[in-house]
């Protein structure tokens, strides 16, 4: 097993891009995108910038839906057919079920391992960034499993959100609690914690600014960071908001590497435009 080549795969939703997929060879099987009954492929046949504009027309979001096991199991042939070991993270199983069907989709495909990375977007991002390395260290399947289980609970994730329609709408938090922040003009601050996520903060005041008090906040613990990469990942920032951002976190640490990545359909279509997250991994689990 130590001589067979490992690759890695994710589902759509780590949100890597194809420059960082490229570099890490990294293979990306995609999640589906419902719009007025017609199924997309997310990230091929819809852009959120499609979600966005369909909700503008329509007043309704589009739905995500998750691969089916019969297209994880023919994902999984197509990878391992020369013989290699995959390993493939998803999108938290507390999220989607999306990791269940690759569970069940691997009992049927040899040497084919899953990792559930119990985050979203690049939080699950950085875990396959992790296993890359592993991989280059000369790492076992079953040991990088391990390690990466052992990592995902240290995976700092949060985003803060412009607009609350795009949560309400999804059933993300209720009428009332929607209508008073947005009377309000507060902007939640969402983290994934324990595979699920959660309200954590609310900020009153201009995006722009309550980012900056954001990015303070995430990284004012220094020590406790771990500064070989971070990743700024939105969803369609205006380009001036996500390079003053940007700025500040590279000020903030010295950083190994500082990713700027866009988000796909899948976080898109559940917390709308104007999304904004700061995640790096933390030195110990996150309480």
């Amino acid at each position: 097993m130590a001589d067979m080549k490992i690759k890695l795969s994710s589902d759509s939703t780590t949100d890597l891009g194809p420059e960082l997929c490229e570099r890490y060879n990294i293979t990306i099987s995609p999640l589906t995108v419902v719009m007025d009954d017609k199924v997309y492929i997310d990230g091929v046949e819809a852009q959120p910038d499609d979600l966005y504009e369909y909700a503008a027309r329509t007043g309704k979001l589009a739905k995500t839906a998750a691969t089916s096991i019969g297209d994880h199991i023919d994902f999984f042939n197509k990878m391992t057919a020369d013989g290699s070991a995959l390993i493939h993270f998803t999108i938290s199983s507390s999220m989607s079920v999306n990791n269940h069907n690759a569970i069940l989709a691997a009992e049927e495909v040899p040497n084919v391992y899953i990792v559930d990375t119990q985050n979203l977007s690049t939080g699950g991002g950085l875990l396959v960034l992790a296993a890359a390395d592993m991989i280059a260290e000369g790492k076992t399947p079953e040991e990088i499993v391990a390690a990466i289980n052992e990592l995902a609970p240290r995976v700092d994730a949060s985003f803060v959100v412009d607009d609350l329609n795009y949560l309400h709408k999804g059933g993300r938090c209720s009428a009332v609690a929607a209508l008073g922040a947005n009377l309000l003009k507060l902007k939640p601050c969402i983290v994934v914690k324990n595979g699920a996520m959660g309200v954590e903060k609310k900020y009153r005041g201009n995006f722009a600014s309550v980012l900056k008090t954001y990015v303070d906040e995430r990284l004012a613990d220094k020590d406790s960071i771990c500064t070989e990469r971070v990743f700024i990942t939105h969803a369609g920032c205006d380009d001036e908001v996500v390079n003053d951002i940007a700025e500040q976190v590279k000020a903030a640490m010295p950083w190994g590497e500082v990713f700027v990545t866009r988000a796909g359909c899948t976080v898109s279509a559940h917390c709308g435009k104007d999304t904004l997250g700061v995640l790096f991994i933390r030195n110990k689990p996150i309480a």
